[in-house]
């Protein structure tokens, strides 16, 4: 799915919030806002084609100057994306740029 299909998908409100993806956004101060933003503008930083039962991908970008991580699926058939969830990156995990795995 490409930006522009991404943005189209969000601007119509096809997107799912799973519990999981709300209750995290809850527990970290997340705004729906922030999560749209790193979808629509935001850098695909890893992807899972592999993923069940629908491919996926992690999402970089910056929110009120602090990095974002968004994980969502995408159903090609529909049209939609599915939140999988959403975190503020940390160093323990990543490099300083947040978008490499610390191995």
């Amino acid at each position: 799915m490409n930006r522009d299909q991404l943005f189209d998908i969000i601007q119509q409100g096809r997107i799912e919030w799973s519990s999981h993806a709300l209750r995290r956004m809850l527990e970290q101060n997340i705004s729906r806002a922030a999560v749209k933003h790193i979808i629509c503008y935001g850098e695909k930083i890893e992807n899972y084609p592999s993923d069940s039962p629908l491919p996926s991908g992690l999402y970089f970008g910056i929110w009120k100057d602090q990095p974002l991580h968004v994980v969502i699926a995408y159903d090609y058939t529909n049209h939609k994306v599915f939140l999988i969830t959403a975190y503020w990156p940390d160093k323990d995990h990543f490099e300083a740029d947040f978008k490499t795995r610390r191995l």
